[in-house]
Order: C-alpha cells, then sequence, then structure tokens
C-alpha cells in the first residue's frame, strides 16, 4: 500500500482534471470538514494540498510550508493567488469531475469555500498547447520518489510532499506567427523531434531550468497540464517536491533574478496565479493527518 497519495507520481496525467481552491470562512466548522475530507478523497483521484494559512489554523507548522511569494523580476511579474487548500480532481469524464467537484464542495462547507476552480485536460499524451513536449526532463521511478517526496521527519511527515501551482496564460496567436527557429530557441528544445538545441541562446527555457545546473540540484516532477477557458488558454503548471527551494531557485532564474536574463518563456505566456501547498502521506489508506494534529 502506498504511503504517499499516489495521484502525485502517476503517470501519464490524467485525461481530465479539476484544480479547485478553496478560502477559510469558519474556523469553528473546520474539524467536520476535515472530517468528511479524509472520508471523501483517496490520494489517488483526488490529492489534496494544504496552505499555510489553513495550517495556521489548525495551530500548527509544516516544517518547509510557507505562502507562494509574489515574486517581481526583470521585466516579470509572477502573482501570488494563495489558498487555504487545494483539491486537484482525476478523471476521465468530465460529467463524473462536476459531480465529484460538487460533492466535495458541499462536504467542506461551511467550513471551506470553492473561490476557484479551473478544468485541465491531457493533451497529446502530454504535450502544452505550443506543441512542445511538456516534463521531459523528469526523474523516473526512484528517482521520482526522492525528487518529490520527503524521506524524513515527524509522524505524519514522511512520504508528504509540496506543490508548486502557477497558471500560465498562453499568448498562442503571438506565438504561432513567429517562425520555428524562434519557437524552438524560447523552448530550447526542437519541435520536430524535442532534442536539446545544443546553441540555443541562454534565455530559453530550458536552458533557464535546466535542474541539474543548480547548486543544489533542483530536482523536481511536473504533473502539467493544457487549460482552455472561452478564447484564453494555457498550462496549469504543477510541480512537486521534497521541498519548495527547487522551484523557487528556478522560478528565480526564469525571473532574472539570478543574471537578469529572463526566461524567453516570457515572450509568450504570463502566469496569473501562484500557490504552495503541503500534500500530506497516506496511512492504511487515508489521509495521514497527524503533522497537523488530527488523527
Amino acid at each position: 500500500m502506498s504511503y504517499y497519495q499516489p495521484g502525485i507520481l502517476a503517470t501519464p496525467v490524467p485525461a481530465q482534471a479539476r484544480h479547485l481552491f478553496f478560502a477559510l470562512e469558519s474556523v469553528e466548522a473546520l474539524p467536520q470538514a476535515i472530517d468528511n475530507l479524509i472520508n471523501q478523497v483517496d490520494g489517488q483521484s483526488a490529492v489534496v494540498g494544504f496552505g499555510e494559512s489553513l495550517a495556521k489554523a489548525l495551530n500548527v507548522q509544516i516544517d518547509g510550508l510557507r505562502s507562494f511569494p509574489a515574486m517581481t523580476g526583470v521585466g516579470v511579474e509572477n502573482p501570488s493567488t494563495q489558498h487555504a487548500l487545494w483539491v486537484w480532481l482525476h478523471g476521465v469524464d468530465r460529467g463524473d469531475l462536476l459531480n465529484r467537484c460538487n460533492a466535495l464542495e458541499a462536504a467542506l462547507a461551511p467550513a471551506l469555500r470553492l473561490v476557484e476552480m479551473q478544468e485541465a485536460f491531457r493533451h497529446k499524451d502530454g504535450h502544452d498547447l505550443t506543441g512542445y513536449e511538456d516534463g521531459t526532463e523528469n526523474p523516473h521511478d526512484e528517482a521520482a520518489l526522492a525528487a518529490a517526496l520527503q524521506s524524513a521527519g515527524a509522524d505524519g511527515m514522511v512520504g508528504g510532499s509540496f506543490a508548486a501551482i502557477q497558471q500560465w496564460q498562453h499568448d498562442l496567436k503571438g506565438f504561432h506567427k513567429l517562425s520555428s527557429d524562434d519557437k524552438d530557441n524560447i523552448m530550447g528544445r526542437r519541435l520536430s523531434d524535442n532534442e536539446e538545441i545544443d546553441d540555443a541562446p541562454i534565455s530559453a527555457h530550458v536552458k533557464r531550468t535546466a535542474q541539474e545546473s543548480f547548486a543544489p540540484e533542483a530536482f523536481v516532477v511536473r504533473r502539467s497540464m493544457p487549460w482552455i477557458e472561452g478564447d484564453r488558454a494555457g498550462l496549469m503548471f504543477l510541480a512537486f517536491g521534497f521541498s519548495l527551494d527547487a522551484f523557487e531557485a528556478q522560478l528565480r532564474r526564469m525571473s532574472g533574478l539570478e543574471d537578469g536574463i529572463t526566461d524567453g518563456l516570457y515572450r509568450i505566456s504570463r502566469p496569473i496565479t501562484g500557490g504552495y501547498y503541503w500534500c500530506p502521506p497516506l496511512k492504511d489508506g487515508h489521509l495521514d493527518l497527524r503533522a497537523l494534529r488530527i488523527g
């Protein structure tokens, strides 16, 4: 039996998903809401993450958990839209996800109120809407476990994970007006064969985020999925790590805070949300909330 929420590392990413973000409305009603949460989620078809404000409402501190920093870079902005609770629903049918979302929203009320929801989907076996493959450099197998999961700590911490989430909105019309070489140089990979371009500019996304180029190395496990809403579209970026440090180091370099060079990705996309969450492990098939002094 898994000791972590298996939906974190299950591959491929789900065919359909919903990202649900909740605000805390009533501390008094929170114990019943958490009981309902434990009974409704399995860590596989629904991955759960707690924000710093919710931990504080429970009078606990999760080592390593903090709120997403609003980060101003060199001509770029990374906004913070931190919430108390995040749930990532997995599925294959949009109607079923809608019904599950409604049931979860009712189960968590009045303690927690759904304030934001974003649907996402798998595109061409794991590609971004730009056409480029997402997560090519993800670690696998034991390396993925080491990158994504906490391996030590107090009761209820081993098997936990930290999630970093940003919703990026693409300028797809502008992107597709670019030449093939311009597109490839933004990404640092060739669209034709997904191979890295050795002489790509230093601003290329692949070079900005090369996980082994940081000290210490900044490995995370990406589980990103595209989203579409009317004529707006982009990527729900999602990365899991045993801490938030690796993601934050990558974002700082992307934003030009390390050397003044911003990631080429900002030419065709902008983040419009940002949040950090701690995903508890499992125990006996249920969320292990001992680190939150529950159970």
